[in-house]
């Protein structure tokens, strides 16, 4: 089985790699130059219940290029008497860069005075990120996640996201519009870059995910109709067969190249179409949490790695 799945991984990198001959050109020139960054979503590491100072260290000595917190986590650190000022100083002296963070602020519901104080949190969580260098933030679809949930017209809820958009550009924080598969609201990647566009927002961008497309049952080639820069941030991941795509969660994500995602070969059209963001690895597996926190972040970043170069070798 694993020989097997070694033989298809290599052959989605070969056939990939034929697809534009001028951008294969191009990457082979610098062989050992990865054409984008890797970062650290640190629920990867959550069941170690890591200090943020020691997610921080973590990613550090794991070799990663930046780190992706919780803002949860953050403010925890704040409250206990920690200094964000110092935290920033931290992250950048281990040469690390805070290339996205993650929030839960509650914009896009239907409740005009929810979505009031949604919009006041949100504030204070670009906030919380703008101080320690961060200059993104992911953007759920919370309020409108759940099966019971009412989900607005995509019209409406681009306008929200403007109203969003615009809170950040007061901070200096980018709301990115993350994609949830399991969520009855931007669940496909066509309701995501409607959305975006119809925000009709110079800031506008996407925060799409492995698991959550296929989760989402959207095909891989609709991130050909994204630009490529409005891509900052990409959580990578991948998912094994079983469960089926109708009861898989969270939980059940595994290391890139671990799954049947057939990654080298969405990356290579990803990078052929100009993205040169960050992958942030994103995991939520307990199997993972038992173990060492910077052996996981290692083997993560390895096979992250691993399955970019397949893509463009």
């Amino acid at each position: 089985m694993i020989q097997r799945r070694q033989l298809l991984v290599a052959a989605s990198a070969m056939t990939a790699a034929t697809l534009h001959p001028s951008h294969a050109k191009a990457i082979e020139s610098e062989p050992n130059k990865m054409p984008v960054r890797f970062a650290l979503n640190t629920s990867t590491l959550r069941g170690q219940k890591l200090s943020v100072v020691e997610q921080v260290e973590v990613t550090a000595k794991a070799g990663f290029d930046g780190i992706e917190p919780w803002i949860g986590d953050l403010q925890k650190y704040a409250d206990e008497g920690g200094s964000l000022s110092d935290l920033k100083k931290r992250i950048a002296d281990l040469g690390l860069t805070v290339d996205s963070a993650i929030g839960f602020a509650n914009w896009i519901v239907d409740d005009r005075e929810a979505r009031m104080q949604g919009l006041e949190n949100a504030k204070k969580e670009m906030s919380v990120v703008q101080a320690i260098g961060g200059t993104r933030v992911a953007a759920p679809p919370v309020g409108a996640h759940r099966g019971d949930s009412v989900s607005p017209p995509l019209q409406v809820i681009a306008e929200r996201y403007r109203a969003l958009l615009e809170v950040g550009a007061e901070i200096g924080v980018t709301p990115q519009l993350e994609l949830w598969g399991f969520s009855p609201t931007l669940s496909k990647l066509s309701e995501l870059a409607y959305v975006a566009a119809g925000a009709e927002h110079p800031d506008a961008c996407v925060l799409p995910d492995f698991y959550h497309i296929y989760k989402g049952g959207s095909d891989f080639a609709a991130l050909g109709m994204i630009e490529a820069s409005r891509m900052h941030c990409f959580h990578m991941n991948d998912y094994p067969s079983d469960p089926p795509r109708e009861t898989i969660a969270d939980k059940d994500r595994v290391f890139p190249g671990d799954g049947v995602c057939p990654l080298p070969t969405i990356i290579r059209q990803l990078i052929d179409h100009g993205f040169r963001g960050t992958f942030s690895l994103e995991l939520f597996n307990p199997g993972y949490w038992e173990r060492d926190a910077l052996e996981v972040a290692q083997e993560g970043l390895a096979k992250s790695k691993a399955v970019v170069q397949a893509a463009i070798s």
